[in-house]
């Protein structure tokens, strides 16, 4: 045989690189474009797959019995004081005269600090938690999106937040109307609204702190894709708002403070009045959003740019 028909044949026998790619079998084998078979960044990190894996964790059933358990709390605390003969027209003392005025007391208690901790922890431990767990590489070697990550744990810890602030009031309402009945809802300032008109002013109330704690929100995520220490995110952000509540209380800054975040995280209490002022929730929602966007843009911003070593 002459070395021209044995380099013939050698060239036949041997099959075409790309024929041989295309040939192989559909399970899992990378294509030609670099990418495997079936794969979709859209389908990466279900938000029900996060969700459950959330509310498995420890932390979040703590942390929504607690928000449960508050009301009947503050019901024992009440129960068990002594009346004061003095009187008085805050929001305690109004909190026994229906199962209204017991719902809004213990939303104005939970605002300034509990609701405040309770989002900062849903939002701080979204990727900082996957940090310190070495399992956020992982995550992203599997591999699911920077953006869409950080889209779908906020999402997530969205819907816990709202459940826990949902939760708080609908429980502190069935039990203050089982308690204490279904009686007007008495203002601070003596004014008297009917129980529909009472119940839908709280729910226009508990929608606004949901709206006013978007800022924190955002703090909190910023604050977590920048840390690998949960702790430090939730902490940093409840420090934070803490700083701006005791800023606000000088009196000396004047209109400045209406830039403060927390400036205007009590202005639902002007839906507790016949007649309704929505200027201060309007404006306090406007900055709430504002300082959540800023902050939420800085988080995607970073963690789009962030070198992941755990």
């Amino acid at each position: 045989m002459s070395d021209d028909e044995t380099t013939t044949s050698t060239e036949v026998a041997l099959p075409e690189p790309e024929t041989a790619l295309v040939r192989a079998p559909r399970l899992g084998v990378p294509q030609t474009d670099g990418a495997a078979e079936g794969y979709s960044a859209k389908r990466t990190l279900p938000m029900r797959v996060e969700l459950a894996r959330q509310l498995r964790r420890v932390r979040t059933r703590l942390t929504l019995a607690f928000l449960v358990l508050l009301p009947l709390v503050l019901l024992a605390a009440f129960e068990l004081g002594e009346d004061d003969p003095r009187g008085g027209r805050s929001f305690a003392d109004m909190a026994t005269a229906s199962g209204l005025n017991f719902a809004v007391f213990t939303l104005f208690v939970s605002t300034g600090f509990l609701l405040v901790v309770v989002v900062a922890l849903f939002f701080g431990d979204t990727v900082a938690s996957e940090a310190s767990w070495s399992s956020l590489k992982y995550l992203l070697a599997a591999p699911v999106p920077r953006t869409r990550l950080l889209r779908q744990k906020a999402k997530v810890a969205a819907v816990l937040s709202v459940l826990g602030v949902v939760l708080l009031v609908g429980v502190a309402l069935a039990v203050g109307v089982f308690w204490f009945g279904t009686g007007d809802l008495i203002s601070t300032t003596g004014e008297a609204l009917t129980f529909p008109r009472g119940a839908l002013s709280l729910a226009a109330a508990t929608a606004y702190v949901v709206i006013h704690l978007s800022w924190i929100a955002g703090l909190a995520l910023f604050l977590s894709v920048n840390t690998d220490a949960p702790l430090g995110a939730v902490g940093g952000a409840v420090l934070i708002s803490i700083l701006s509540e005791i800023i606000d209380q000088i009196s000396a800054l004047g209109d400045l403070r209406n830039y403060l975040p927390t400036h205007f995280s009590t202005a639902y209490s002007d839906l507790l009045s016949e007649d309704v002022d929505l200027s201060s929730m309007i404006t306090g929602s406007f900055s709430a959003l504002s300082y959540a966007a800023v902050f939420l843009t800085l988080a995607i911003w970073r963690f789009n740019r962030k070198d992941i070593t755990s």
